[in-house]
């Protein structure tokens, strides 16, 4: 049964990505952690030595926090009832990316679904600082919903690779699950750097191929930049997912620093599914 996070400001970005976790996992027994962190806005030194009950502060931050979380449970209750979906609430006196690392450690969490929380406008959409900390930090798949999005099942998945990695079932589980339930179709493409794949590149190639089986359609596209590739793939063909693999030694290193995933997100207007490496 899958554990999902929820972080939520209560943004209607993060309301939408919540929204489209509940939809995804319609069908799937499934336990949501609808998480909401609160720090006091300014640290005052009575506050940090003293009890955060005896100041009264803290008090009127937790119940805030728990009102506005139960409310927006008993309002997802509403609109999505479903017998499959169990929703608990957490709120917590911590840092956001803090509190989900030791929530998905806690909780035995599977996924974390989370909006982008970044500037938008009719032709941007920036991925927030939270979103990209919380990308590269977690140990488990996170889901990233760019705002607006109007839900689409995630029928036909783009998953761009170098083949520089070697895939295992254990990081490609969340992927997999989610193909399975969607009758999806995973589009794998590889962008050439001008040079055949190396022996070690066809051995992982063909280990994905079979991790994959035939739910995998494979594309090999000319060298013009992941990010141009990713653009016109879609511009080409339908994609409702991106998903990629977070790796620290290949091409996704170059991606994985924060003004590049900001580049990514201008361009995304699709969920994106980012894979620890195992």
């Amino acid at each position: 049964m899958p554990r999902i996070l929820l972080p939520t400001d209560f943004s209607n970005n993060s309301k939408e990505a919540i929204r489209y976790a509940l939809k995804v996992y319609k069908d799937v027994k499934t336990t949501f952690y609808l998480l909401h962190t609160y720090t006091p806005p300014v640290y005052q030194t009575e506050y940090l030595i003293g009890s955060p009950g005896q100041i009264g502060l803290g008090d009127i931050l937790q119940e805030s926090s728990m009102t506005q979380l139960e409310k927006l449970k008993s309002e997802l209750e509403h609109q999505f009832p479903n017998p499959n979906h169990t929703i608990i609430v957490h709120s917590a006196f911590n840092t956001l990316i803090s509190e989900v690392l030791e929530t998905v450690t806690a909780e035995n969490i599977d996924v974390i679904v989370m909006g982008t929380k970044g500037v938008t406008s009719a032709t941007e959409i920036l991925f927030g600082t939270h979103t990209v900390h919380v990308i590269n930090k977690a140990k488990c798949p996170v889901i990233a919903v760019p705002p607006n999005f109007d839900y689409e099942a995630p029928k036909e998945i783009l998953f761009p690779t170098d083949y520089e990695i070697e895939y295992k079932k254990g990081n490609m589980q969340t992927l997999l699950a989610i193909t399975t339930q969607h009758k999806s179709r995973i589009n794998v493409m590889h962008v050439r750097a001008g040079y055949d794949l190396t022996n070690i590149q066809e051995k992982h190639k063909v280990e994905l191929e079979k991790l994959l089986g035939n739910h995998a359609l494979f594309h090999e596209l000319p060298d013009n930049g992941i990010i141009e590739a990713i653009n016109e793939f879609q511009i080409k063909q339908k994609i409702n997912l991106l998903v990629m693999v977070k790796n620290k030694h290949t091409f996704l290193e170059r991606l994985f620093i924060e003004p590049i995933i900001k580049k990514i997100g201008l361009h995304i207007t699709v969920p994106f599914m980012v894979l620890p490496q195992i």
